[in-house]
């Protein structure tokens, strides 16, 4: 193994790993640099590791992968009687000390050597996905340690649906490895010189700016040539969007009158459901009305800024 030891996780507590995951960029962030994560973009990423919000707590898919991880790595031992060794420690490439690893083992094949473990949990409806090979989140993410650790290849066990076990292997690509090496780095200039990435659609961008312009001042500026296609694709996607808006309530409206009275409809292998759902509400208006004062005693005032285009 080519790389360094950044610490050791040894009996870690869960904020203290956090921490010094931030402080480069880890496997599961390969994928997001890349935009090619179908749960996080660059801007939301970015924010993170500049401390601009905090990380997003791990899920319950998390959390059972992390539970499952010691009975998968022995499972993937016993049918293929490989060795896999666990590793707690968080490992730094030797040349990009902010590329960090936290693998979930070390396997020995006989033939070979030494390779990356990884074990994954996966449900039912991504299995497909699994019978294809690895899906490409996790491939770059084995790519990636694979660029911090010089191993040359790693298999993956998962058990999907917790019923379904398989693994796959995975080589080192070095052309994928050298893009990886420079998104990263590109990446990462922008988090130390705290950059922003490119803006795009995503509430995250909506976020970042709200965050960098939280206020307005009255004063008009000429807007550069590109603005005017900016807003013929932006009317544009307004009128698509209400057309797709009602396409939408249009097939909702017609399967409520489908389920009546009913709460739940089975079609095929999908579930429709129209539920009632009781809760208590705040009357602001009767509070305002019947006791004015106490209302004006609890306003706090606040603001934002309204987009629109004429």
């Amino acid at each position: 193994m080519q790389s360094n030891v950044l610490v050791s996780t040894q009996d870690m507590p869960k904020v203290q790993w956090l921490t010094y995951r931030n402080q480069g960029i880890g496997g599961s962030d390969a994928a997001v640099v890349c935009g090619l994560s179908r749960w996080k973009s660059p801007i939301t990423l970015w924010m993170e590791k500049t401390g601009q919000v905090e990380p997003e707590q791990l899920g319950e898919s998390a959390y059972w992968g992390s539970t499952l991880e010691p009975i998968i790595r022995s499972e993937f031992s016993d049918r293929t009687g490989y060795k896999v060794k666990e590793l707690k420690a968080i490992l730094q490439h030797k040349r990009f000390p902010f590329m960090l690893a936290n693998l979930d083992g070390i396997i020995t094949d006989p033939h070979i050597g030494e390779g990356i473990f990884e074990a994954k949990t996966a449900n039912a409806y991504s299995a497909a996905e699994w019978e294809q090979g690895i899906p490409d989140e996790y491939a770059l993410q084995i790519q990636h340690y694979m660029a911090v650790t010089g191993y040359k290849f790693a298999y993956v066990a998962v058990l999907i649906g917790g019923s379904k076990f398989l693994w796959r292997s995975i080589e080192r690509d070095e052309a994928v490895i050298d893009l990886i090496i420079q998104m990263e780095s590109r990446f990462w200039r922008l988090v130390e010189q705290r950059i922003p990435p490119e803006i795009d659609g995503s509430k995250a961008s909506v976020e970042l700016l709200n965050r960098l312009y939280p206020h307005s001042r009255k004063a008009s500026i000429e807007l550069p040539q590109e603005a005017l296609e900016l807003i013929d694709q932006y009317e544009a996607a307004q009128v698509e969007e209400k057309r797709i808006a009602e396409v939408k309530d249009l097939a909702a409206n017609q399967l409520k009158a489908l389920l009546g009275e009913n709460e739940s409809g089975q079609a095929g292998n999908r579930l429709v459901t129209w539920k009632e759902v009781r809760s208590e509400r705040f009357d602001a208006k009767t509070l305002k009305v019947e006791h004015p004062d106490l209302y004006s005693q609890h306003l706090k005032e606040s603001s934002y800024r309204r987009f629109m285009v004429k």
